[in-house]
């Protein structure tokens, strides 16, 4: 049913679970498994900040994170049956905007993505990048919330 899936990963718990059932939907239907690693934009550009190693050291502290995210989705492919694994890495954009990029251009039939599961007043202040992913993708999206135990 499913032959490219994108997944969406930023190394929180909620995205390790999103990891594994992406991993499990890739064996089972034989598809081909992106992994997504989106680096939001540098905040303090254009209000002041002149240090460029400010900017080097956030940027070499994304790039460090996003290998530890896509390593964890590496050992998870390697504990069975293969899985066709690419990973990518989408610099200077928002999470969601971002996300959905790689799926056009990776021409992904199903989005899987984390939430924190989060309700309220502190979904409404950090916002959902799942919720926007979902009501902006014109592919489904599977949203996988964190483990409780995690």
């Amino acid at each position: 049913m499913f032959k490219k899936i994108l997944l969406a990963t930023d190394g929180s718990p909620a995205s390790a679970n999103a990891a594994r059932l992406a991993v499990d939907l890739a064996r089972t239907h034989g598809a081909r498994l992106t992994a997504v690693y989106v680096v939001d934009p540098y905040p303090y550009l254009g209000i002041g900040e002149a240090n460029p190693l400010g900017f080097q050291a956030y940027m070499s502290a994304a790039h460090e994170h996003a290998s530890q995210a896509h390593s964890t989705i590496k050992a998870l492919c390697s504990e069975g049956p293969s899985v066709d694994l690419h990973l990518r890495r989408v610099e200077d954009m928002r999470a969601s905007e971002g996300i959905l990029q790689a799926a056009q251009e990776e021409g992904s039939d199903l989005i899987v993505v984390g939430s924190h599961g989060r309700t309220g007043m502190s979904r409404l202040m950090l916002g959902s990048i799942a919720a926007k992913v979902v009501a902006q993708s014109p592919v489904p999206v599977l949203v996988a919330r964190a483990d409780a135990a995690a």
